[in-house]
């Protein structure tokens, strides 16, 4: 929707808009104070130390994630292990005793909801002298902790706790407090949500709140319906009801909203208005004979997005866009062909990957599409071209002639990983750069690449990990969005299954059963494990390509499988490693007599390359490996993968590791194997794998199910993040409305001279601590 004229011209803004978008705007200095100045020395130290808040703008702007009305007790039906809870509950019971193996007391606190009936979450506090004479039975209090689990029940340990008024002396003495909502903060483990509030009730009195420049338009905020900022302020954090907040919540959604939009709108503009060479297509040239020897044809959407490429790069401005879509959806033949119309006007292209394992694989696909024309003008004729591969592991004389050949502009396609980089590389007319899985590299290295062009050179992101529009538009907001969604031909369905091992523990000899049916079919088979495991007894257990492992490993496999359950069951057992795992496949009589080798971030590089050549080859049968062959690895004769702890991985990570099987016009196949229990809110992610191969919608589940500060980038609790207010599922229409505003600002006023207050708003909003989630594109 958008925004009226009047809103953003100096020229037709209307009397609403005069305190706005004329004269000058002050900020509201208090809001920078340190907060030891406003509530004291040791308050400050104590807000500083428990959320790394240190001004009051900053406290003023921690906004409680969600309210309780008095009497509106939490549903502990709906508490999930894991989580970080504040809840509203009454005692019932309080039973203490003495511990058996150590000194000591352990009081478990008995409670209830709303529903009357005792709940199954129990609460222990260890020699809690004080919370055994405060917790009587009929108490109301909040509890803030983490929500574990223990002999098949829900557990708080040691929370912190604060009792609430809930007699008639008490609603006489506070009657202004009872009846307001109770307002739930983000919290840390030593920050509990009330105390946040205790800040928040001591900071209000001391601001002056109407001295707060409001960033939206006056005619925007009109037509949004918005409450004025500084009741907004004060209904965030002191509601009146239960009504209230909503209207208050609002406000400040559509004011993040507008100032991260404005601020991307900006890097859009300057973007645009930068002076680029553009690189017309070139009749019967280079692209011409690649497309004449194209063995397929190319899918509706490739051709699409081509022709939309093909005249951005035309352009006298530099392209900046995000291509995404499905594994083997054909990405790169779209990227190639850009890279060959750049090539034609006399430019060259370089391409970064993020590891060398998939640039070099980049080059085998790239080199596989081109024959004859990547191998330079003297075989593959007047308009071939060379393909060159720099990586920091190249022996000297080989990363020698691959500089030489960038630097005189012999190679027209120069493919690389962060050596790209180098202060050492030059290019001779560097004019399109191609970012593979963006999200694994920083904006300085972006940018770095681009120094080394004459001009701005054009910029093409891809990524195989689907993102849901609206998370494109928030998190890649300064680039424009492409998304491939057909398949070519030739690429089969893959079927995932869940293997759960701890309804059916016989079932774990089948899945290498299965394993060695695909070897006996000439096939070959990925067994992929979130760790890479103890070494030597070491404590290298983690690495750039698998997750930290939180469990000891001792002797995992010596009596079980990898996938057996255990005894102390769920979280608590080790994570499966494969250096483990690879000894023990080793050993299992249903893979006697195949090929098992290992591949995982910890190999040095010549080994890794060895390793998955050979395995392309088709030398190895299963490779045991870590997330490294998540991106990348396109091995046509992998049938089955194999997940192991498969619950220890995201939605999108599953989705893409499947994709790496089903690639040469075979059926694939992912068993995703677990030891949880039915049930259990891990397994949600697993079901929803098994669901659907839809990329996108499964990107759109996984931002359902977990905190969208896992995607976004921003923290999970207390301080500041990426996105304060903002849901970018939930908000998608007010983010929508509010990008429309942010360009026609931008567009008629890029330097927001007019609009001082946005830009007021706009450099509180970009701190040091979401640079990098705004500049992620």
């Amino acid at each position: 929707m958008s925004s009226s004229d009047d809103s953003v011209t100096p020229e037709g803004a209307g009397a609403d808009d005069a305190a706005v978008t004329s004269g000058p705007v002050q900020a509201y200095a208090d809001l920078g104070l340190d907060l030891s100045r406003l509530i004291g020395d040791k308050a400050g130290r104590s807000v500083f130390k428990g959320l790394e808040i240190q001004t009051a703008g900053e406290m003023l702007h921690q906004f409680p994630r969600r309210y309780i009305a008095r009497g509106d007790l939490t549903d502990l039906n709906l508490l999930e292990i894991g989580e970080d809870v504040t809840i509203l509950a009454r005692v019932v019971a309080l039973n203490t005793r003495y511990m058996q193996t150590r000194k000591g007391t352990i009081s478990d606190v008995v409670i209830t909801d709303n529903s009357g009936r005792p709940s199954d979450l129990v609460i222990s506090f260890f020699n809690g002298f004080k919370a055994k004479t405060e917790l009587k039975p009929g108490v109301l209090a909040m509890f803030s902790g983490k929500v574990g689990s223990y002999n098949g029940h829900k557990v708080l340990t040691n929370p912190d706790y604060q009792l609430l008024p809930d007699d008639e002396l008490a609603e006489l003495e506070v009657e202004v407090h009872v009846s307001k909502p109770v307002p739930v903060y983000p919290a840390t483990a030593k920050f509990p949500s009330w105390r946040t509030q205790h800040v928040i009730d001591a900071l209000l009195p001391v601001l002056d709140l109407a001295k707060v420049p409001d960033p939206i338009p006056a005619a925007i905020a009109k037509r949004e319906r918005l409450m004025p900022l500084a009741e907004a302020y004060e209904q965030i954090h002191q509601p009146d009801s239960m009504e209230a907040w909503p209207r208050a919540r609002k406000r400040f959604r559509f004011q993040e909203a507008l100032a991260l939009q404005t601020s991307l709108a900006q890097k859009r503009f300057e973007a645009t208005h930068l002076d680029a060479t553009g690189r017309a297509p070139v009749q019967g040239a280079l692209l011409d004979a690649f497309d004449a020897q194209l063995p397929y044809t190319l899918t509706e959407g490739q051709q699409e997005i081509g022709e939309l490429i093909s005249s951005e790069v035309a352009a006298g401005h530099p392209m900046h866009r995000l291509l995404q879509g499905e594994v083997g959806s054909g990405k790169t033949v779209v990227a190639l062909r850009a890279m060959l119309q750049v090539i034609d006007a006399g430019g060259q292209a370089a391409f970064l990957a993020p590891t060398e394992v998939l640039a070099a694989q980049h080059l085998h696909s790239i080199t596989a599409l081109l024959g004859d024309l990547g191998a330079g003008t003297l075989i593959g004729g007047p308009h071939a071209t060379q393909v060159t591969l720099l990586t920091g592991s190249m022996p000297v004389a080989a990363k020698k002639k691959a500089l030489l050949a960038a630097a005189s502009g012999e190679a027209g396609i120069v493919i690389g990983t962060h050596a790209l980089l180098s202060d050492h590389v030059q290019f001779a007319d560097l004019g399109l750069i191609v970012v593979d899985e963006q999200h694994r590299f920083g904006v300085e290295q972006r940018d770095s690449l681009r120094a080394k062009a004459l001009k701005p050179p054009h910029l093409l992101v891809m990524t195989a990990t689907p993102i849901p529009r609206t998370v494109a538009m928030t998190v890649f907001g300064d680039l424009e969005v492409s998304e491939l969604t057909q398949l070519p031909a030739g690429r089969a369905p893959i079927v995932t299954h869940i293997s759960p091992l701890a309804e059916h523990p016989g079932w774990e000899p089948r899945v290498w059963a299965r394993t060695r049916e695909e070897v006996d079919a000439g096939h070959q088979v990925y067994v992929v494990c979130p760790k890479i495991g103890d070494e030597g007894g070491g404590s290298k257990n983690s690495s750039s390509d698998a997750l930290i492992d939180l469990d000891e490993l001792i002797d995992p496999y010596e009596n079980r499988g990898p996938g057996s359950a255990s005894s102390s069951g769920g979280e608590s057992r080790p994570m499966a490693g494969v250096l483990d795992v690879l000894q023990y496949l080793r050993r299992v009589p249903a893979l006697d007599g195949t090929r098992i080798e290992m591949l995982h971030g910890r190999m040095d590089s010549a080994e890794k390359q060895g390793t998955m050549a050979a395995f392309a080859r088709g030398e190895i049968d299963v490779l045991v490996s870590t997330t490294v062959i998540e991106v990348g690895v396109d091995v046509h004769n992998a049938t089955l993968m194999v997940i192991l702890d498969a619950d220890r991985f995201g939605i999108s990570q599953l989705h893409q590791l499947r994709g790496r099987v089903g690639r040469g016009g075979h059926d694939g196949t992912c068993l995703l194997v677990t030891n949880l229990e039915k049930g259990h809110p891990s397994r949600k992610r697993l079901d929803a794998v098994a669901a659907t191969s839809d990329g996108f919608l499964l990107a759109r589940q996984d931002l359902e199910l977990r905190r969208e500060g896992d995607i976004l980038g921003a923290r999970q609790s207390g301080g500041a993040s990426g996105l304060r207010m903002l849901s970018v599922l939930r908000d998608e229409d007010l983010i929508q409305r509010a990008r429309q505003d942010a360009t026609d600002i931008v567009d008629a006023d890029p330097g927001l001279k007019y609009h001082p207050a946005l830009k007021l708003e706009i450099d509180m909003y970009v701190t040091e601590k979401n640079e990098a989630f705004l500049e992620r594109g």
